[in-house]
């Protein structure tokens, strides 16, 4: 007795991933070596296999827990059984092991297989096989309960692509009402236009991510530009520091180092040369002769200097000391 056992995680709940599977007519449509599974009723099937060459054999079903647990054994033909456990490993994710044994059709051939590597390309196949299972869940749609809504069904490996279904299994999709010519039609057009979204999203996420990479690759240019900068203008600085009779190139400023200042040209501006270095005269808003002469104190009770005559120290000294007449003495009587 050949004995196998394959596991596979598949990320969708544990509902979904036990209702597509207990769809057995199904399993030709993405396993390889199955080539027929049809029904006599809810509890029988009839199941053609390519292992070692074409076997087939009557099951019934047996041990089924919903959500848990699917078993077949075999009642005719090649002698086998199987049991199938489903658990949860999470909301979206469920682990399937899958455990299969078999009888080769007789003793001397059995030991042929095994010496021909049968079994082992078996195993592979099995876990292959699941592992397609496990894609066909993931690209149904969420909460999809019947396989026709997968579009990874009729993968170029599964026996209805190749041509290799017997017969009947292909009589009984045609009587699928999910298998007929316009329900076809209808899921492949779903599917060009869900490619074609797919498509343009990939596009789009391609487009952003040479966005995103751009902006990344100009901010990095801009920092490594500034860093320069900064370096030369340390190396500058150090220099100068090190060397100090060296003149120091600055900056002029617009207003401070021209000539004059701001407004400066302006003939009597109110704002006058205000943004220059030096303060300038108080009154250079007035005429620069009244500027300058003294002001005249009105409430002075000192004579105005026009009226007040001082005598020359020079005419003295030529001519002596002025004796004043009878007339300047009755006009100045205080001398």
């Amino acid at each position: 007795m050949s004995e196998h056992h394959v596991s596979v995680t598949v990320h969708a709940p544990v509902e979904q991933v036990y209702a597509l599977f207990t769809h057995f007519n199904d399993f030709p449509k993405f396993m390889s070596f199955v080539k027929e599974v049809t029904y006599y009723d809810e509890q029988r099937s009839h199941w053609v296999a390519q292992i070692a060459g074409t076997h087939e054999w009557d099951a019934v079903n047996e041990s089924w827990i919903p959500n848990q647990q699917v078993g077949w054994r075999s009642t005719s033909g090649l002698a086998n059984s199987g049991l199938v456990r489903f658990t949860p490993l999470g909301p979206d994710r469920t682990r399937i092991d899958v455990y299969i044994s078999y009888t080769p059709p007789a003793g001397v051939a059995g030991k042929v297989v095994n010496n021909l590597g049968i079994d082992q390309r078996f195993q592979e196949s099995l876990q292959e096989d699941m592992e397609r299972f496990a894609r066909m869940v993931e690209e149904a749609p969420q909460g999809a309960l019947d396989p026709m809504q997968s579009h990874y069904l009729f993968h170029e490996q599964s026996a209805v692509a190749r041509n290799k279904a017997t017969a009947n299994q292909t009589a009984s999709m045609q009587s699928d009402p999910m298998m007929n010519e316009e329900a076809l039609q209808a899921r492949q057009q779903t599917i060009q236009q869900e490619t074609a979204r797919d498509q343009q999203a990939q596009r789009e996420s391609e487009a952003s991510r040479q966005q995103q990479q751009e902006l990344a690759r100009q901010a990095a240019q801009q920092q490594a530009d500034a860093l320069r900068a900064q370096a030369e203008h340390d190396r500058a600085t150090s220099q100068a520091q090190a060397n100090p009779s060296a003149p120091v190139a600055h900056e002029l400023d617009p207003v401070h180092d021209t000539i004059g200042g701001r407004n400066a040209a302006m003939d009597r501006t109110p704002l006058g040369d205000q943004d220059a270095r030096t303060e300038r005269y108080p009154q250079h808003h007035e005429d620069p002769m009244l500027a300058r002469s003294p002001r005249v104190q009105a409430s002075s009770e000192q004579p105005a200097v026009s009226d007040v005559e001082i005598e020359s120290p020079w005419r003295t000294n030529m001519y002596g000391s002025h004796e004043p007449n009878k007339e300047e003495q009755d006009r100045n009587p205080d001398r």
